[in-house]
This record gives structure tokens, C-alpha cells and sequence, in this order.
């Protein structure tokens, strides 16, 4: 006799169907139709608006402004990817070892990821000050630096300052998708390995490194998700300063439209954003199957 599926069962399924469709698919989609539409204040509450095409397209393209913050995300990215998955896999191993108060320190690392971006902004802002801040006192004490660096304020450093920060608030996540990856080599390969005469380095490189590529590859697609998505921290540290040296996109689509009220172009930014997060997300999704292949 077949088993008749309970009503209870459709309502779970429908409620995260209706989450995503409320919450991301139609967003997405009114962005979309926004970017290609003349969207001012004056029109913005009306149901039809005069439709441009792809204008405001090019108008983005056109614009030298964005073509800036577009080169700024690809490095601000690039650098994420590289120091977060770099911290997060030396930060893994370290805490793999047992040691006294491993737990502890494990679970402060861990805080730091817990706090709202808008508050790590403000902590680091007051770290980076030039007169008082920590950053300039410990660089001073070392005898690195001659003088206190103007972290903020001088085009040439703001990125790096933005980009140290964002690293240090997003490295607890990749360390424990790699610890959680660690734990599943099985120890026998070390043992075997060991047997053989192979010494750390080439455990390291032979045997740990093979096992964590399907994860580290899916932890390269998470991070690039995350820093192409930043804007609560750049928000609050640099407001995209000085002269859009630390400016990024969706930071630049915030401005476009809500300090220049210009919501068309705005939403045309945002559409660039998430076409490259869209096209990331789908190299994720496929890394995922190649991780779940036995």
C-alpha cells in the first residue's frame, strides 16, 4: 500500500521556497529590471518607469570611476582569496596539534568572525589611526616604520589597510572549513607515509595537500563570494576613500544610488556584482559534485 505524503511535509518544502523566492529572487529580479530602466526619485514609487535598455550599462562602462572600483575589486578579491585561504590552511594545521588552551584560543579566533562587519570597521578605523592607534605604535616599536603611516588618508595604503582588515575578519571561516576537512584524512596515510621516511614537509605536500584540494578549491569560490559581496566593513573603515582607492562595487552601486539617487546605474552595478558572484557560485556548485565523487 503506498504511503500518502503528509501536508506537514509540503510546508517545509514551501517555506524555503518562499525564503528564497521573497527574499533573493524577486530583489534580484527588481535590480535587474531597475538597471534597465531611467530610475530618479521622482519615478522611483511608480509601477512604470521610461526603460532604457542597456544605457545605463553603458554609461557604467563609460563611466572612468567604475572602471577604478572595478580593478580595485578584482585585487581586493584576489588578495582575499590568497591571504584567507593561505592563514585559514597555516591557522588549520596549527590548531590540529594538541596543545594547552588550543580550545580557548580556537574559540577567540572564532569570536572575531562572530562580530557584525559595521563594528570590526569601527575597531580597526580607531586601530589604523595615525596619532593614537596600535597598528602605528607596535609598527614604531619594532623600528619598521620612522614615522606614523597614514593608513586611511593616503590613497596608496587605504586598500591595504581595507584589505588586511577584511582578512583578519574572515580568516576564522576558512580555518575551520579546512580543520573540518583535516579531520577527515585518515591517519593511516600519515602512518604510511612516516614508514616510508617521509618527513613533515613531504606529508605536508604528498598527503595532506591532495586530500584538502576539493576542499580548498570550494573554500577559493567561498571566500571570492564573500570579499566580492564586502560592504559593511569598507563602509564603515573607509566610506570607498580616499579617492575611490579602497572602493569596491557594491559599495560604488550604495553611492550611485542612495548619495546620487541615480538608481538606474546603481542597480546596473549591482547587476555587474552579481553576474561575477552568479558565475563563481556556479563554479562552487560544481566543485561541490566533484567533492562528493568517492
Amino acid at each position: 500500500m503506498a504511503h500518502r505524503a503528509s501536508p506537514l511535509l509540503y510546508v517545509f518544502l514551501l517555506a524555503p521556497v518562499f525564503y528564497l523566492v521573497a527574499l533573493i529572487g524577486f530583489p534580484l529580479l527588481y535590480n535587474i529590471a531597475m538597471s534597465l530602466q531611467d530610475v530618479t526619485l521622482r519615478n522611483l514609487g511608480q509601477l512604470v518607469r521610461p526603460f532604457v535598455g542597456l544605457d545605463n550599462f553603458r554609461d557604467v562602462v563609460a563611466d572612468p570611476t567604475f572602471r577604478k572600483v572595478f580593478g580595485n575589486s578584482l585585487v581586493f578579491v584576489g588578495v582575499n582569496v590568497v591571504g584567507q585561504v593561505s592563514l585559514g590552511l597555516v591557522a588549520a594545521l596549527f590548531f590540529a596539534e594538541t596543545f594547552a588552551g588550543a580550545n580557548f584560543l580556537r574559540g577567540l579566533l572564532l569570536a572575531t568572525w562572530m562580530l557584525p562587519g559595521l563594528v570590526v570597521g569601527a575597531l580597526w578605523k580607531w586601530m589604523y589611526a595615525s596619532q593614537y592607534g596600535v597598528v602605528n605604535y607596535v609598527l614604531q616599536a619594532l623600528h619598521l616604520t620612522t614615522g606614523p603611516i597614514n593608513w586611511l588618508s593616503d590613497p596608496a595604503m587605504a586598500m591595504t589597510a581595507v584589505v588586511m582588515a577584511h582578512i583578519w575578519f574572515i580568516m576564522p571561516f576558512t580555518m575551520i572549513l579546512i580543520a573540518a576537512a583535516l579531520t577527515a584524512i585518515p591517519g593511516d596515510l600519515y602512518e604510511a607515509a612516516a614508514l616510508d621516511g617521509a618527513g613533515p614537509f613531504a606529508r605536508f605536500r604528498y598527503v595532506t595537500l591532495p586530500a584538502l584540494k576539493p576542499t580548498l578549491l570550494a573554500v577559493c569560490c567561498l571566500v571570492t563570494i564573500y570579499s566580492m559581496r564586502a560592504f559593511d566593513l569598507i563602509f564603515a573603515l573607509t566610506g570607498g576613500g580616499p579617492l575611490d582607492a579602497s572602493n569596491v562595487l557594491p559599495l560604488l552601486s550604495y553611492q550611485f544610488s542612495f548619495q546620487q539617487f541615480r538608481f538606474g546605474i546603481g542597480a546596473a552595478v549591482g547587476t555587474f556584482a552579481v553576474v561575477f558572484v552568479f558565475a563563481v557560485a556556479l563554479l562552487y556548485v560544481r566543485t561541490l559534485k566533484y567533492e562528493a565523487r568517492p
